[in-house]
């Protein structure tokens, strides 16, 4: 049991909540917010609108200090939040202690619920204000201040609004005159538009809040300079908006009975303050707006130029990839037709080529070669003899493709083909049959170069078993057949006419109607 009131436990939970932030880091932000408590209360609205932007589903409070003196701050607390008066006591009792090393006792003067459900609280904050004392000491030591002229005021702030209660403008600085001639005798809130804080545009809310940051934009950029007009209206289009940003503070003037706008333009570059009919002359001279806009000039020239030289890289990098993504798909397609790409790729991922070694129980073997091929190299040159070869080959090449078969290697005029290897499949013996027609087929059509023959003849043999296949060597590594299964497939291509096929093969091409075996086991056209 915790024997204490529901109000003092929200008050130890405020308490609680700033040495939580702290811990966290919060408390650099929170020590710079002002130079002492009423400079830090008033900027807590301020921290909220940018913490807004981020947060947007938050609903901040908003603290006012309506009175100051030298035992203490009259402030006003405004919320959505019911009930957190006495958490928000806790809070300032210890910002109060932390960071000022100042010890206070809060009061609730009073606590009334408005009709829009805001809950406003008056805390008077009892403390030794020392500060105050010192300020209004110094203010009142000084010697008498001389009444500043209007037109000089509105000569040294030229983008301020005087406006009255009814939101009627009342007067401009010279700089908003140049730009927009003719806002005076209009109303403030329908020439400008309020971005920030996110209130209503009207008196009452902007007379709460003089302690914000205000940022406002013209809903219509009316330019002076006709002969530009057009130009202007280009390069404003460009942008996302054509009107006049301005950011500055709201004063309330008790001898005016009015409200001053203090603001100055927020402008990007050059081109956009032309676009809004400013020149550099409109600006400030007692700021830093004129050294801003030229040193930004001056930046936004070298980052142009950054941004063209890293371009030009850019553009030279993507050309210099692609040419290495087009080196890279023609060493790809090299090297899978020397070693089949899984295979390829298992050696690219790091495995040992004895790993990518693997047993088919079942494949179909081709072997061929010329019928009289020592006779025809002895007639012709060896030019003329790789000219022959480069013809056949490059034919029967386009077939394995078709016929869905792997070239495994050629030494002279014997070429070796297989079938169910890499890639199983358990048509492996019809395909390869229908290869071997195919190549008888070709050969006819390719010259003897000799002229001992009209054409081309060869043998072709044929036979079905199991292998070990995988990748040997370091240099050029080839893709290999190992087995009695080779060998036979040798023999019946040395030992037949045409195309000789084993037993083993003959009773797999059994199973297929299309195929019909004459005597002497050879493939014959059904």
């Amino acid at each position: 049991e915790l024997r204490m009131s529901n109000d003092d436990i929200m008050f130890e939970n405020g308490v609680f909540f700033i040495t939580f932030l702290s811990n966290f880091g919060y408390d650099s932000i929170l020590r710079v917010l002002g130079r002492d408590l009423r400079d830090f209360l008033n900027g807590l609205d301020n921290l909220h609108e940018y913490l807004r932007f981020t947060y947007v589903k938050m609903r901040p409070p908003s603290f006012f200090c309506v009175n100051e003196s030298k035992t203490g701050i009259t402030l006003q607390y405004r919320s959505k939040r019911r009930g957190f008066h006495h958490y928000v006591r806790g809070q300032i009792t210890e910002i109060a202690r932390l960071f000022y090393q100042t010890s206070m006792r809060i009061e609730i003067v009073s606590k009334t619920a408005e009709a829009c459900g805001v809950v406003n609280c008056i805390f008077r904050l009892h403390f030794n204000n020392i500060r105050f004392a010192i300020v209004s000491d110094r203010l009142f030591e000084s010697s008498p201040l001389c009444t500043v002229p209007s037109e000089v005021f509105f000569e040294v702030f030229p983008f301020n609004i005087v406006f009255n209660r009814g939101m009627r403008i009342l007067n401009i600085g010279r700089g908003l005159f140049n730009t927009l001639p003719n806002l005076v005798n209009t109303l403030i809130n329908e020439n400008f538009l309020l971005i920030r804080p996110m209130i209503e545009f009207s008196w009452d809310a902007v007379i709460i809040h003089t302690n914000n940051v205000f940022e406002l934009i013209s809903m219509e950029n009316k330019l002076q300079d006709g002969q530009a007009s057009k130009e202007r209206h280009k390069k404003a289009s460009n942008a996302s908006d054509n009107g006049l940003r301005l950011k500055g503070q709201m004063k309330y003037m008790p001898a005016w009975d009015a409200i001053v706008f203090l603001g100055t333009p927020v402008l990007r570059d050059v081109e956009s303050m032309y676009s809004v009919g400013l020149y550099i002359n409109d600006l400030s001279m007692h700021d830093s707006s004129r050294d801003l806009i030229l040193a930004g000039e001056q930046q936004s020239a070298e980052l142009k130029l950054a941004l063209e030289q890293e371009q030009e890289k850019s553009a030279k990098l993507t050309e210099s990839m692609k040419r290495l993504d087009e080196e890279k798909k023609k060493t790809d397609e090299l090297l899978y037709q020397m070693i089949p790409k899984t295979v390829a790729d298992r050696l690219r991922r790091g495995d040992s080529a004895v790993s990518t070694c693997e047993t088919f129980d079942e494949v179909t073997i081709l072997f061929s070669d010329i019928c009289g091929f020592t006779n025809i190299c002895g007639a012709i040159t060896p030019l003329d003899v790789v000219n022959m070869l480069n013809n056949m080959y490059s034919v029967f090449d386009k077939l394995t493709e078709q016929n869905c078969v792997y070239k495994v290697e050629t030494v002279g005029d014997a070429y070796m083909i297989v079938s169910g290897a890499p890639v199983k499949t358990e048509h492996h013996a019809p395909l390869m049959s229908e290869m071997a027609q195919d190549m008888i087929k070709a050969i006819a059509n390719c010259k003897d170069p000799s002229g001992i023959n009209p054409h081309l003849m060869m043998r072709i043999g044929l036979h079905t078993g199991m292998v070990v296949a995988g990748v040997v060597g370091v240099k050029m590594p080839r893709y290999c057949l190992f087995g009695d299964t080779v060998n036979t497939a040798n023999k019946m291509e040395s030992s037949g006419q045409r195309i000789h096929i084993s037993a083993t093969t003959k009773t797999k091409l059994d199973s297929y109607e299309a195929y019909v075996i004459s005597d002497g086991s050879e493939v014959v056209l059904p």
